[in-house]
């Protein structure tokens, strides 16, 4: 019998993690688990933002075409919530004609538990915990309702804001909000372990003590959701001097530590600085309690006995392109590039590289076959036999879609704009300009066209182009517009 371990960690880049070519990035433990798993380099999201991620990596169905849910548009305030989000269809609870992965452990007869701080997933009339004989909500995250008192002052919140001297972007608004909440949340904090990667992993790592009986015998199946490395990114100052060794390095700027969700020029040189330094700070902390848990399984001996699945839902643009944000549109390669690699049972594949098109929907029926579980109407496929077979090939491209628009890259050209046109779309020679800086789309319209007929083949299902229209300018944790976008 075999035990799941499922990581996800929010906001990863795959470009800030060592053993995917950073040179500079301190990610020890990740490196290590990556010479011991099978290291995925071309696993894409089918659709994005954060719940869109997470329904199709907990069912192992396509969430594009959206035709599921459709809905998308929030018209009550940001906070606790029963809607959806703000331009991000797909963005609900999971349909209760599918079958999550926790479900299908359950009528195994598995013990599962779910360790979470993506308060998203929680939130009035979400379901994400469905199926899980135990989970445990870390709270605090971004503006979870959490504690609510004392309040923090003006003074001291407007140390964390941006002066807005470009004007406003929908995250500094938010960030408004926000960045009260989340100061409030975590004021109590006294030392590392009160940050949240560290509260995830010991909660997680706890559950394997108190469940080792059932883990021995590999009837055992756990969820871990780190909500870091996304922001605020709020790291430990010995984490910040990993990477800055400027005493006086946030002297005369604001500590900003949220996204902008807009232009990288609404901050000075300094502060985009700092705030990159926070982010790979942030990605190293996670690191650190990523390790902590791996070191966990191998103590309690289950780590031959187990498939352990580490993989990230996107990423977040630190300034290229002129952002400073997550973005459908322009939707780019620090975005859409994601970590992922999987441990199978008795190290099988190990050390090796996958270069192969998979997605975030075949990690479902990845485990059940490993586990000996039925995947019955997934519409993902096993990734072992992926590795085990040179010649197999499931995909030759791939389509994420952030509501009304879509990416699709082929290996060797990245098509990102619109769903039903290509009007105001971009396209780029991967092999020329891997950064994705030169818009060839003018030159190569047919091309384009090409690209874009594939991702209607991959809904699989007729697209309600108006729906999808509605999100034309409304696409949520974006700014939506191509005039800011360079390298």
């Amino acid at each position: 019998m075999v035990n799941a371990i499922l990581i996800v960690l929010d906001t990863l880049r795959q470009d800030h993690v060592g053993c995917y070519g950073n040179t500079w990035i301190k990610t020890p433990h990740l490196d290590n688990f990556a010479k011991e798993s099978v290291k995925f380099t071309r696993m894409y999201p089918d659709s994005l933002p954060t719940l869109p991620v997470r329904k199709a990596i907990y069912t192992g169905k396509r969430v594009f075409p959206f035709n599921d849910d459709n809905r998308g548009i929030t018209k009550s305030g940001r906070g606790d919530f029963i809607a959806d989000a703000l331009g991000a269809p797909g963005w609900s609870n999971i349909s209760d004609s599918q079958l999550t992965l926790a479900e299908r452990f359950h009528r195994k007869k598995y013990t599962s538990a779910l360790f979470s701080d993506v308060y998203h997933q929680f939130k009035p009339g979400y379901n994400f915990q469905r199926g899980f004989d135990q989970w445990q909500w870390i709270r605090g995250q971004e503006e979870d309702s959490f504690l609510s008192g004392p309040r923090i002052s003006d003074k001291f919140l407007n140390e964390y804001l941006t002066s807005k001297k470009d004007g406003v972007s929908a995250g500094t608004v938010f960030a408004q909000h926000m960045m009260r909440k989340f100061l409030q949340n975590t004021r109590w904090w006294r030392s590392e372990a009160d940050t949240f990667p560290a509260q995830v992993f010991r909660s997680a790592g706890e559950w394997l003590d108190m469940n080792y009986e059932v883990l021995i015998n590999g009837k055992g199946f756990i969820t871990v959701e780190s909500f870091d490395p996304h922001e605020p990114w709020n790291p430990p100052l010995h984490y910040i001097r990993l990477y800055e060794k400027d005493p006086d390095w946030e002297k005369g700027c604001r500590k900003v530590s949220h996204s902008l969700y807009g232009p990288a020029s609404m901050l000075t040189e300094k502060e985009l600085k700092n705030l990159k330094t926070r982010y790979a700070a942030e990605v190293s902390l996670v690191d650190t309690w990523f390790g902590y848990f791996i070191e966990y399984i191998k103590r309690i001996g289950i780590w031959d006995d187990s498939i352990i699945v580490v993989v990230s839902d996107h990423g977040h643009m630190l300034g290229e392109h002129g952002l400073i944000a997550k973005a459908a549109n322009p939707l780019r390669r620090e975005v859409n590039d994601l970590v992922a690699m999987i441990r199978f049972p008795e190290g099988e594949g190990s050390g090796k590289t996958c270069d192969k098109f998979c997605y975030h929907f075949d990690i479902a029926p990845t485990i059940a076959e490993a586990c000996r579980i039925s995947s019955k109407d997934m519409d993902g496929k096993d990734l072992l036999k992926l590795i085990q077979d040179d010649g197999l090939t499931y995909y030759d491209h791939i389509t994420t879609a952030w509501g009304g628009s879509v990416v699709v890259y082929d290996g060797d050209f990245w098509y990102n704009g619109y769903v039903w046109d290509i009007e105001e779309g971009s396209l780029f020679d991967v092999n020329k300009d891997p950064a994705l800086c030169n818009n060839i789309i003018s030159e190569a319209p047919e091309k384009a066209k090409e690209l874009l007929k594939l991702s209607w083949e991959d809904a699989q299902e007729p697209i309600d182009m108006d729906f999808m229209r509605e999100f034309k300018d409304l696409l949520g944790c974006t700014p939506v517009t191509t005039k800011l976008t360079k390298c």
